[in-house]
C-alpha cells in the first residue's frame, strides 16, 4: 500500500473569503481539514505602540481604524477609559447620543457581515440589499462628524458636537434628474433625528427581506446548519464573547450584565442560540439588528425632549466654545494648552469594556500622570475567535472553512492591531 500523506494548502491571503489579510495554512486529508493554522500580522498597524507617542486626544482617530466596520464603538471604549481615570462626568445627552450611535454602528457592522458572509457562501443579492441600508446610516455618520467611516466623533467628556438640525441634500446633476432628487430628499427635510427615525420605521421591513432571502433558503441551511458547532462550555473556555458566545446559548451581554452609559434604562432582549452552529450565529445577529433598532427608537424619543450640553464643562478635558475662546483670555489659554500639550491624566491603570458588535472590546490604559498613555493594550473580540478556528474547522470540508470564517465576523485591523 502506498503511504498517503496529508498535504498542506495556503488558503488566502488573496482568497476573496479570507477578507484581505488572513493567511490560513490548511492541512488536508483529501478534502477534509485536519488542521488549520492562521498566520496573522499582514495588517499590523502598531496602534498600541503609536498611542504611547501621541496625546490622549490624538489617539482617538486610531481607534476608528482598528475594526473599521465598528468605528464609533471602538472610540467609545477608549474615551470611557480616559473618563474613568480622570473621574469626568459625561452630560446625559451625550450618553444618549453615544448609545444611539453605538447601536447604529452595530447595525452597520451586522449589515456588512451579513452581505459578506452571504457572498462568501455564494448568495449575491443580500450584499446589494445590505449596502442600500448602510448608505443611509453612513449619511448619519457624515452628518455628525463630516466623515463616513473614521468619525472621531466621541471625545473624552462627551461628543464632538450636538446632532445637526438639517441633513445634507442630494443635488440635481448630470446623473440625477429633478424628479429622482426630489424622491431621494423626501426623508431629508428635517433634522438628523427625523432622518434616523424614518430609517427605524423602514428597517424592520428590510430585515424581513434579508430573512426571506436566507432564513429558510435550503442551500443557506445546508451550508450553515451543524457546521462549526461550539458547545457552551467550549465557547466560554475559548474566550468567546458577543454573538459567537450567545450563538452557543450563553446570555452574556455587557449592555445588560455590566451596563455603561444609559443602557440600564433601555428595553431590549438578548437573543441566544440553542445549537452553537453557524446558522444559530446568523439568527442571533439578525435578531440583534432588530433589538438595536428598538434601542435607537428609545434614544430618539429621549433626545427630542431633552436638549442640553453634549460636552463636559471641565476645560482640562474639553475645549471651551469658539465664542468664549475668542472673547476671554482665560478660555484662550485653556484652548491653547489643550491642543498643544493635551490633557494630563492622573496616574493609574484602568480597564473598560463595551459590547462591541463582535464581542467584548476592552481597553487597558495605564497613565503615569503625563499627557500621553504610558501603556495601551487592546482586547480585540475577534482575536480569540480566530484562535479557535482550528478547533471549529477540524473534520469539516474546505467549503465549510469559508462558512466558518464568515460566521466569525473577523476584521483584521483589530486582530493585528
Amino acid at each position: 500500500m502506498a503511504e498517503i500523506k496529508n498535504y498542506t494548502l495556503n488558503f488566502g491571503p488573496q482568497h476573496p473569503a479570507a477578507h484581505g489579510v488572513l493567511r490560513l495554512v490548511l492541512e488536508l486529508d483529501g478534502e477534509v481539514v485536519q488542521r488549520a493554522d492562521p498566520h496573522i500580522g499582514l495588517l499590523h498597524r502598531a496602534t498600541e505602540k503609536l498611542a504611547e507617542q501621541k496625546t490622549f486626544l490624538q489617539s482617538v482617530p486610531y481607534m476608528d481604524r482598528l475594526d473599521y466596520v465598528s468605528m464609533m464603538v471602538n472610540e467609545h471604549a477608549y474615551v470611557m477609559a480616559i473618563e474613568k481615570l480622570m473621574g469626568v462626568e459625561v452630560p446625559e445627552r451625550a450618553q444618549y447620543i453615544r448609545v444611539m450611535f453605538d447601536e447604529i454602528t452595530r447595525i452597520l457592522n451586522h449589515l456588512l457581515w451579513l452581505g459578506a458572509h452571504a457572498l462568501d457562501v455564494g448568495a449575491m443579492t443580500v450584499f446589494l440589499y445590505a449596502f442600500r441600508e448602510r448608505e443611509d446610516l453612513m449619511d448619519c455618520y457624515e452628518a455628525v462628524s463630516g466623515a463616513r467611516l473614521h468619525a472621531a466623533y466621541y471625545r473624552p467628556g462627551g461628543v464632538y458636537r450636538d446632532l445637526p438640525d438639517a441633513m445634507p441634500q442630494y443635488r440635481v446633476s448630470s446623473v440625477r434628474g429633478e424628479k429622482s432628487v426630489r424622491e431621494l430628499n423626501a426623508n431629508r427635510q428635517g433634522s438628523l433625528l427625523d432622518f434616523v427615525e424614518d430609517f427605524t420605521v423602514r428597517f424592520p421591513r428590510y430585515v424581513d427581506e434579508y430573512e426571506t432571502l436566507l432564513t429558510d433558503n435550503r442551500i443557506w441551511k445546508q451550508r450553515l446548519v451543524d457546521v462549526g458547532i461550539v458547545t457552551p462550555e467550549r465557547a466560554q473556555a475559548l474566550g468567546f464573547s458577543g454573538p459567537m458566545l450567545r450563538g452557543s446559548g450563553i446570555a452574556w451581554d455587557l449592555r445588560k450584565k455590566q451596563p455603561y452609559e444609559v443602557y440600564d434604562r433601555m428595553d431590549f432582549d438578548i437573543p441566544i442560540g440553542t445549537n452553537g452552529d453557524c446558522y444559530d450565529r446568523y439568527l442571533v445577529r439578525v435578531q440583534e439588528m432588530r433589538e438595536s433598532n428598538k434601542i435607537i427608537r428609545q434614544c430618539i424619543e429621549w433626545l427630542r425632549n431633552h436638549p442640553g450640553p453634549v460636552m463636559s464643562d471641565n476645560h482640562k478635558v474639553a475645549p471651551p466654545s469658539r465664542v468664549a475662546m475668542k472673547t476671554n483670555m482665560e478660555e484662550l489659554i485653556h484652548h491653547f494648552k489643550l491642543f498643544t500639550e493635551g490633557m494630563h491624566v492622573p496616574p493609574g491603570e484602568v480597564y473598560t469594556a463595551v459590547e462591541h458588535p463582535k464581542g467584548e472590546f476592552g481597553i487597558f490604559l495605564m497613565s503615569d500622570g503625563g499627557n500621553k498613555p504610558y501603556r495601551l493594550k487592546i482586547r480585540a473580540p475577534g482575536f480569540p475567535h480566530l484562535a479557535a478556528l482550528d478547533e471549529m474547522v477540524k473534520g469539516h470540508m474546505i467549503a465549510d472553512v469559508v462558512a466558518i470564517i464568515g460566521t466569525q465576523d473577523i476584521v483584521f485591523g483589530e486582530i493585528d492591531r
